[in-house]
This record gives C-alpha cells, sequence and structure tokens, in this order.
C-alpha cells in the first residue's frame, strides 16, 4: 500500500527545516531540530552524531544514547564493524538512503548479535531508523530516532525522512559555513572580495579600483593563500559563508 504525506506532515517536516534554518549551534545540530524532529516522527530519543568510525573518534553527539547508565563507548566501537546496519553507510558510501535495523535484521537476528547483547539491548533501543548527511571522507554524520519495544518505524516515517533529508543536507552545510572563523583579511582585500561576490571580473575589478589586471590578480593569489582555497567561488564561500549560493 502506497504512503502517503498529510498537511500535518509537511507542517512537521517545515518545523524541521525552519528550526535548522533559525537557530544555531557550536557544533552538530541545534537542539530545536531534534526536538521537532521527535514531533513529526514519535520515538524515544533522537540523536545527531557525527564521528570517524576507523579512528573511533566522535566530532559531535547531541543527545547521546550513553549519557549516565549502561555500557559506553567501548562497546559500541568494538562491535560497530560487525553490525551491519551500523557500518551500512560506511561499507556501501550509501548515505542518501533511509535506514532501519529492520532492513537488515529479523527482530530475532538483531537480539542474536553482540551489539545488542553488549549496547542496544542495555539502553533499551528494539528500533532504529538512520538518516545521513553528507562528510567530508572517513567521517559519518547522522541524525538517529531510536524506540524501545513497540512498533517499528514505517514507510510513513521512512517517506518523511527521504524528502527531509536533501534540506536537512543543504541546511548543515550552511551551518558548518557559518561556523567558520572570519577569515584575516586586508581592508584591500576585502574590498576585492565583496566585487568578486557581486559578478565582477578581474578586467572589471581592475578598472573599477583603478589598477592593472596583474594587480588584481596578485592580489587573488594572496586571498588564495590566506583563505588556504584555489578559486573563486571556494573563495567567496570561505569568506561570505552566509550567501546563498
Amino acid at each position: 500500500m502506497a504512503e502517503s504525506v498529510k498537511d500535518r506532515d509537511l507542517r512537521g517536516l517545515l518545523g524541521v527545516i525552519d528550526a535548522a534554518r533559525s537557530t544555531a549551534s557550536p557544533k552538530g545540530l541545534p537542539g530545536a531540530v531534534l526536538d521537532q524532529a521527535r514531533a513529526l516522527i514519535a520515538c524515544d530519543t533522537v540523536s545527531f552524531v557525527d564521528f570517524d568510525a576507523a579512528q573511533q573518534v566522535r566530532f559531535a553527539d547531541d543527545r547521546r544514547l550513553d549519557d549516565g547508565d549502561g555500557p559506553g563507548d567501548d562497546a559500541f566501537w568494538r562491535h560497530y564493524w560487525d553490525c551491519r546496519p551500523c557500518c551500512y553507510p560506511d561499507r556501501s558510501g550509501d548515505d542518501r538512503s533511509v535506514t532501519t535495523i529492520s532492513d537488515f535484521y529479523t527482530q530475532r537476528q538483531f537480539h542474536n548479535t553482540v551489539m545488542y547483547e553488549d549496547y542496544f539491548g542495555p539502553h533499551g533501543v528494539e528500533h532504529e531508523v538512520m538518516l545521513c548527511i553528507s562528510a567530508p571522507a572517513g567521517r559519518s554524520r547522522r541524525l538517529l530516532l531510536l524506540r524501545g519495544r513497540g512498533a517499528e518505524f514505517d514507510g510513513r516515517d521512512r517517506l518523511l525522512l527521504s524528502l527531509l533529508r536533501p534540506h536537512l543536507n543543504e541546511l548543515y552545510q550552511e551551518l558548518e559555513r557559518a561556523r567558520r572563523p572570519v577569515p584575516v583579511l586586508t581592508t584591500r582585500q576585502w574590498e576585492l572580495l565583496r566585487l568578486v561576490a557581486s559578478g565582477r571580473t578581474n578586467a572589471e575589478i581592475a578598472r573599477e579600483l583603478v589598477v592593472s589586471s596583474d594587480t588584481v590578480r596578485k592580489h587573488m593569489e594572496n586571498i588564495f593563500g590566506r583563505l588556504h582555497v584555489t578559486n573563486r567561488t571556494a573563495a567567496i564561500a570561505r569568506a561570505f559563508p552566509t550567501l546563498p549560493y
């Protein structure tokens, strides 16, 4: 039976998107985004994680599962590569599909895994749905929704998260750009970059600033060096992270 999206579902999606657009966070996703995601899809816990599985390093873990009592990171990392739903994005390179534990295991099979025995089970986790967003090589960024005993995540939940994923992915990249420190440039370099951002060519900038094209080119080379970029588009994105592209 085909799943359908209702008006309240669309309002819920907009709530998550608006929270990502209107709030800030020093790392990860703003708490308001996690709250809105939980309002959209009923669950016991919503968490955002950013980690390097090979190095067993967490860069962000909002509302992490192992806060407080219960097994911690040691148990998770020890069984990570043997847990099919956990390592699926790493092994497959697929960060676009919304997946659940039941895509990989029956309930009986899941209960027989050492990951369940040592980690998920003690934390009361029976069901998980995972949405990945783009990350640098070797990193994983995931929105995780968890439930204890009760109903599995269904087609409606998967559909809504699939619709949310491209918007959340784009908004997260905007958050990352906004979190970068303001580059240290000279007044002249900022002036030149603003002209570049307005769409002017080097020749047009040279005429406006009454300098030679070679001087503009040299300024751009110095700007690229300070910003650690190699082209005009990357320089604009680095210097003006909140501009739409």
